[in-house]
């Protein structure tokens, strides 16, 4: 569901130069306290134009607060914060004409047709997109004289986001986009997100599943605690320190590898150690196993997924003040 622009006669111009040289958000020291519990505690983040940006979090890390007040729909405590070069705390009605929201829950009237309901939502905009142009962008060219009741899940949450690219945004917000969707109806969602880029969108996107942002997001941020624990995009933060490749093998009972080759076995029978150098140590231990003519059973390398950084980042409380439920 988008949110409605407010009223035009509040706002005013904005906070900084709106050109595409500076970020479509910079936060510096946000903070936000619910009853002396900071959930958000200092956190500092840019969103460049065009980009798509996953935040990441488990709840009660401070989230959905941050996305709120970056939306204009929640006030912050502390900080500074331009969304599109407006300040979200004092500029939220020229913001919003800017911006559009996709919700995990909508409210679209069931009984009206696609066409319908994207040409209502666009003429709460001052400038909309032709109306079959955002039907076409999100694919629903086949659908648009269906009523919204008819449609799959797939196909609501394209009109959903249709409903959002009706006023011509420069940011979308995408909560949680494919929350209880079967593995068709993600990767339709999937595409349409992605495709979003294409237009020159910029997309801030907050999911829990890791492949999610992953496939779709050019950065990502994790935050826990109120913090930002890390930030960069999926691949980098895939070959962090604190989750190193695995190596993995079974040996034939009797047969001892190598000292620093070798970690206990587990209940399986099969031995698995993170070592420095894994070319190196993957070289000694198969010419080890040449030498000797001994079989490495279901030897693997496995790399980190961005899952396991997340989990291994959000595992363990963060320093400093404890997030609350937001």
């Amino acid at each position: 569901m988008t949110m409605l622009p407010g009223e035009t006669g509040a706002g005013g111009a904005p906070a900084s130069g709106a050109g595409g040289s500076t970020p479509a958000v910079h936060v510096r020291g946000l903070v936000k306290a619910y009853s002396g519990v900071r959930a958000v505690n200092g956190i500092d983040l840019d969103i460049r134009r065009g980009e798509i940006f996953a935040l990441l979090g488990p709840n009660g890390a401070g989230k959905t607060t941050t996305v709120e007040i970056l939306e204009g729909y929640r006030a912050r405590d502390g900080g500074e914060v331009t969304v599109l070069g407006y300040d979200p705390g004092r500029q939220r009605a020229p913001l919003k004409r800017k911006i559009g929201i996709v919700l995990q829950s909508t409210g679209v009237e069931p009984y009206l047709t696609v066409a319908e309901t994207v040409r209502m939502y666009a003429g709460f905009y001052p400038d909309p997109r032709p109306v079959d142009e955002v039907i076409g962008l999100v694919g629903l060219e086949e659908k648009r004289n269906a009523r919204v009741n008819k449609l799959s899940g797939g196909q609501q949450r394209r009109l959903d986001v249709a409903i959002a690219l009706a006023g011509n945004p420069e940011l979308l917000f995408l909560d949680e986009p494919t929350t209880g969707f079967d593995p068709s109806a993600r990767r339709e969602a999937w595409e349409v997100i992605k495709n979003l880029a294409t237009l020159g969108k910029t997309v801030l996107l907050t999911t829990h599943y890791m492949d999610e942002a992953q496939y779709l997001a050019d950065r990502v941020a994790v935050i826990s605690a109120g913090r930002i624990v890390a930030e960069g995009d999926p691949a980098t933060l895939a070959n962090r320190e604190l989750a190193k490749a695995r190596i993995r093998y079974r040996l034939p009972d009797g047969a001892t590898p190598p000292a620093g080759l070798a970690g206990p076995p587990g209940a399986d029978g099969f031995t698995e150690f993170s070592p420095d150098d894994v070319t190196a140590a993957l070289h000694q231990l198969t010419g080890w196993a040449l030498d000797h003519k001994i079989s490495l059973d279901g030897l693997e390398v496995s790399r980190p997924s961005l899952e396991d950084v997340y989990l291994s980042l959000t595992s363990a409380p963060a320093s400093g003040d404890q997030g609350g439920t937001a």
